[in-house]
């Protein structure tokens, strides 16, 4: 049993000669449909460099266009010409001048051989099928596609939508159901011939002439109707991204493609010397084993995954993500404390000491962009000029978490600050925010300032920490929240401290033996009781005494209840 091949090139003729050769030296009749378009001198080379082999041979030319009648025409006159002058041939294989046998012909033929009725084409109908990007399902069997989709597009648009609007619906010759699969097919020659030879052929020939996209449909459709035994798969490897367009093997998928036991890929990149010269040597037939794209399948998964969402957290220009539909606002889980920088003397330094990330001041400070170490640039030459960052804050906080991936980055925040990340950070799933609610009143109490300009401040900063305060308690909020007012944190400040830290090390078993050194508040309940003698009402803050100090006085006990 013999195994025929239909080669339908247009372009990279010395792979598709070496191809041919490689086929035709192996005892498989060639039949070669080049592209009317090319050029009569490359044409002509390409005769002469297989004109030492009998069994090769050329085709009628046709002027290939994609999507139209014209593919289906040239593989009708490739048939032909193989059934009538090898009866030797009992199955044929549609490929292109791009394909690269990965298997030597003789297993090819003892696979087929096993199974000479069978059909391999991929044949499904337009209900079922998923593979139809950006394209037209059932109506490319109902409407009439006389323009071509590449070269005059807006006819093609508008003929659609006024043959929509007409209510205009083609009628399907009878005995036909639509169906839809790769154009790379191996067939026997008893359903060939029976398509070729159908009596019916004009009529389906005229009717399927303006179907859009025909070569995925004409013989995938008549299949159905003369074939006893139907694989609906195809026998050559090819992958589609997620827009339509073929996936191109490059040398170094050369282990991909032998795991996959496929007969034939494509498609191939012509300077793939390392695919050709591997795959073209002279191999001895070793099994019939089946053909399993499916071993390679999550790795292509993963390749359309990572094309289509990227990164987590990395924005590129070549792919910049729409808002709110990133894989992932950062790359990285990271802390923001608000308030612990003011009621605490060198925070910075103490959490560094105990969490081992990279804690950074006011990232987001009027100043400048308070580095680790007062560094005046952080990794991927990022620079602490306030202009920069402002022009663009939440960009600047994810290159900082980007850059930095794997150390944690923590950094300070106040109603002082920029506060244009406030949502961004909020709706973030990576990000830790903890709060000490009226802490910004702090530096103010120890403040020389006059009071007026005290108050006014206080109230400025109060609604800032309100209104952030509002967007940490929406229910869109995905980040890891703490809050606390001043007052009930001052009273036990390990538990909390202990609690962030353990989120943000789990693994370590250090236990806190040492508060951060806390900032004087003698006299900050006399403080704010001024501010309110003023008229401006402090509610953050919790509850501190007029008088004496808070940190002197009675813990509060908890009085046990029921609950009925």
């Amino acid at each position: 049993m013999t195994v025929g091949f239909i080669m339908m090139c247009h372009t990279a003729f010395d792979r598709a000669a070496q191809v041919a050769r490689y086929w035709g030296s192996h005892g498989a009749p060639v039949v070669i449909h080049v592209d009317a378009r090319v050029s009569q001198h490359d044409y002509a080379a390409l005769g002469r460099s297989l004109a030492d082999l009998s069994n090769v041979s050329f085709s009628k030319r046709q002027k290939c266009e994609w999507g139209t009648w014209s593919l289906v025409a040239a593989a009708q006159a490739g048939a032909e010409q193989m059934l009538d002058r090898h009866p030797e041939v009992q199955h044929v294989f549609l490929a292109s001048g791009s394909c690269l046998p990965l298997r030597p012909v003789d297993e090819l033929n003892d696979y087929l051989a096993a199974r000479p009725q069978t059909d391999f084409i991929e044949s499904v109908t337009t209900a079922e099928v998923g593979w139809t990007v950006g394209g037209i399902d059932m109506e490319r069997f109902t409407l009439r596609f006389p323009f071509s989709w590449k070269k005059q597009r807006r006819l093609f648009d508008r003929y659609v939508r006024l043959q929509r609007r007409l209510g205009v619906k083609r009628r399907i010759p009878g005995g036909i159901v639509p169906h839809l699969g790769s154009q790379w097919w191996c067939l026997s020659r008893r359903t060939l011939s029976a398509i070729l030879q159908d009596p019916d052929r004009p009529t389906y020939d005229r009717y399927f002439s303006r179907v859009w996209i025909p070569d995925e449909s004409y013989f995938q459709s008549l299949a159905r109707l003369y074939s006893s035994n139907i694989e609906s798969r195809s026998l050559t490897l090819s992958k589609f991204d997620y827009q339509g367009k073929p996936h191109i093997f490059y040398d170094d998928h050369l282990q991909l493609l032998r795991r996959s036991d496929c007969f034939v890929a494509r498609k191939i990149w012509p300077k793939a010397d390392k695919l050709y010269a591997n795959f073209l040597s002279e191999r001895p037939a070793e099994s019939i084993a089946e053909p399993n794209p499916s071993k390679i399948d999550r790795l292509f998964s993963k390749a359309v995954e990572r094309r289509t969402k990227g990164r987590p957290g990395l924005y590129m220009q070549s792919r910049f993500p729409r808002q709110d539909h990133e894989n992932g606002k950062t790359s990285a889980h990271y802390s923001i404390f608000q308030g612990f920088s003011d009621l605490f003397e060198n925070f910075e330094g103490w959490l560094a000491k105990y969490v081992g990330a990279r804690v950074h001041g006011h990232l987001f400070g009027p100043e400048r962009a308070e580095f680790a170490g007062r560094e005046p640039m952080f990794n991927g030459c990022i620079p602490d000029s306030a202009t920069l960052r402002d022009y663009n804050p939440r960009a600047f906080l994810t290159n900082l978490i980007w850059n930095g991936r794997g150390e944690r980055q923590c950094f300070m925040f106040s109603p002082r600050d920029t506060q244009d990340i406030n949502w961004f950070t909020a709706t973030d799933p990576n990000a830790q925010i903890s709060v000490i609610s009226g802490a910004w009143a702090v530096p103010l109490f120890h403040s020389n300032m006059n009071f007026l300009e005290i108050r006014r401040e206080a109230a400025r900063l109060q609604q800032i920490e309100v209104d952030h305060l509002n967007i940490l308690r929406s229910m869109y909020v995905k980040a890891r929240v703490r809050i606390w007012n001043m007052a009930e944190f001052i009273e036990n400040p390990m538990e909390p401290l202990q609690t962030i830290i353990d989120e943000i090390s789990p693994r370590a078993t250090r236990r806190l033996t040492e508060a951060p050194q806390m900032v004087d508040l003698t006299g900050f309940g006399q403080f704010l009781q001024n501010l309110r003698n003023q008229g401006m009402q402090p509610r953050l803050m919790g509850d501190f005494p007029v008088y004496g100090d808070l940190l002197t006085q009675p813990p509060r006990r908890g009085r046990p209840y029921l609950v009925k």
